[in-house]
This record gives C-alpha cells, sequence and structure tokens, in this order.
C-alpha cells in the first residue's frame, strides 16, 4: 500500500511537472504581450507543445531559451534559507500598506497590483488589507540579531541561539519580504497573521481572484514539505499575471516550478 501510494504520488508530481512545462509555452506569449522583463521569444506551431508519452503524460517542447528567460524574470526570484538575497539587492518600493501595516511597501509594480486587486476585491465587498510587506536586508538581519540575542540572553550557546532564532525569524536575505514582492495580508474581520485567515471571506476572495492580479499562494499546505515553510494562508507573493496563471495550473509550488525550468533550460528532456 504504501508503495502504491509512493508511485502515484510520483505520478501525480511528475504530471504537474509536465503541465508546468507544456503551460509555459503558450504562458510566454501572453507574458511577451506586456511590459515585463521578459523578452520575446519565438512561437511554436500548436502541434509542437505536447505528443503522447506513457501513461497519458506529455512531453514538453519547451526551449531552453523559453525556460531561461522564465528564470530571468525578476517577479519569478526565489528567496529562501537556501536561496538568499544579497544586501544590495535592487529595490524601488511604494506604499500600499493599511493603516496598522508593520512594513507598509512592495516593489512598486506589486504594489500597484496589490493596489488594483484590492479595488476589485472592494467592488464585491471584501475588504483585503496589506499588513507586511518589504524589509530591507538589513532590516531582516536587525531582527535575526535581536532574536539571537534573546536566546543567548537565556543561556543557549551561540550555535543554539542562531537555531532557535532561525526558527521563528528568517536570517537576512532569506525572507521573501526582503525581495518586496511578498505580502502579508488579512482583513477586518480577522486582524492576525495565523492560519484563521483561511476561514475568511478575504481569503476565499484571493483563492478565486488573485492570480489575475499576479498574485500566488506561496506556502501552501501540500507544499510544506518542499517550501520548508508551514501553511501561511495570509502570505501571498507577487509574480505577475502570467507567470501566476502558469504556477497556479501547474499545481506546483515556486520552488519545484524554478528546478523545473532549470532542467529544461540545462538542456534535459522533462517527460512524465
Amino acid at each position: 500500500m504504501r508503495s502504491s501510494h509512493h508511485h502515484k504520488h510520483h505520478a501525480r508530481r511528475l504530471l504537474c511537472l509536465t503541465a508546468l512545462a507544456c503551460f509555459v509555452v503558450g504562458g510566454t506569449a501572453y507574458a511577451c504581450t506586456r511590459k515585463a522583463a521578459v523578452p520575446q521569444l519565438p512561437e511554436l506551431p500548436a502541434e509542437s507543445l505536447e505528443q503522447p508519452a506513457e501513461y497519458g503524460v506529455q512531453q514538453s517542447t519547451l526551449t531552453a531559451a523559453q525556460a531561461q528567460a522564465l528564470l530571468d524574470d525578476p517577479r519569478m526570484i526565489l528567496v529562501s534559507r537556501t536561496h538568499p538575497i544579497t544586501e544590495d539587492y535592487p529595490v524601488e518600493t511604494k506604499e500600499c500598506g493599511s493603516a496598522t501595516a508593520i512594513n507598509k511597501t512592495l516593489q512598486t509594480e506589486a504594489a500597484e497590483a496589490f493596489l488594483s486587486m484590492q479595488a476589485a476585491a472592494a467592488k464585491d465587498g471584501v475588504d483585503v488589507r496589506m499588513q507586511s510587506g518589504y524589509r530591507s536586508v538589513s532590516y531582516q538581519k536587525k531582527l535575526y540579531d535581536n532574536k539571537t540575542q534573546y536566546y543567548r540572553d537565556k543561556g543557549l550557546s551561540e550555535a543554539a541561539a542562531r537555531e532557535k532564532a532561525a526558527a521563528i525569524v528568517n536570517p537576512p536575505g532569506c525572507s521573501e519580504h526582503n525581495c518586496g514582492l511578498a505580502a502579508d495580508l488579512n482583513s477586518p474581520e480577522h486582524t492576525t497573521l495565523d492560519t484563521g485567515f483561511a476561514d475568511t471571506a478575504a481569503f476565499r476572495w484571493l483563492c478565486e481572484n488573485a492570480e489575475q492580479y499576479g498574485f500566488i499562494l506561496r506556502y501552501p499546505k501540500e507544499a510544506e514539505s518542499v517550501t520548508g515553510i508551514t501553511y501561511e494562508p495570509w502570505h501571498w507573493r507577487y509574480v505577475g499575471p502570467e507567470n501566476a496563471a502558469l504556477l497556479n495550473r501547474s499545481g506546483l509550488c515556486l520552488e519545484d516550478a524554478v528546478a523545473v525550468l532549470q532542467r529544461i533550460a540545462a538542456g534535459e528532456t522533462v517527460t512524465g
């Protein structure tokens, strides 16, 4: 039974990987109509997008150049403990946070997208607010160092204090908030940043509509083992509308999507 479950999980993952690769071809053409950091790519004939393979899984004909173009899109940057950014990472911001927001800004494109999304939600009678956005790497370092000192004062060794602190506050450069594309959202019906947000009208609206404004749920339940982050229904990440559609249709989290694109960019054939 365990082996069968593992096989089914593996097969589903392969289907998701192939879905990403196949969808990217169509998604790239759409992306090129926008003023985004995605270069013009050659269109492929429809019949070349996919072909049958064993078990009904299909093979992608996404080119290495197309995959690399998506990886080069700055909105697709992967930020995590294994992919930290530097303190000189360039960020131009715009304010979009609520009056009670801790960090009120996002990268300009992300902020404008959020404000458009917020206005659309309001028309539907839903109040969505940005509670925490961009944090500089230096500010992140201050938070991390303060938390580390707290555990030092509790008598923990240097290594133990840093490890304990990292479980609560990401080390500098390792938080998505440091790139200015991550937004912690809430609403008046649930102001705290916890899993209770998943039971709100705001969360339901976001699940149905955030994609068209370029936002994805960054840390879903089913991806915890890959992202290394527990389920955070309040944490939404701006990747751009076409990339959000790509990721949502593939069923992959950002880590897996980037890994697949890297394989294709390296010349590998991704199949089921």
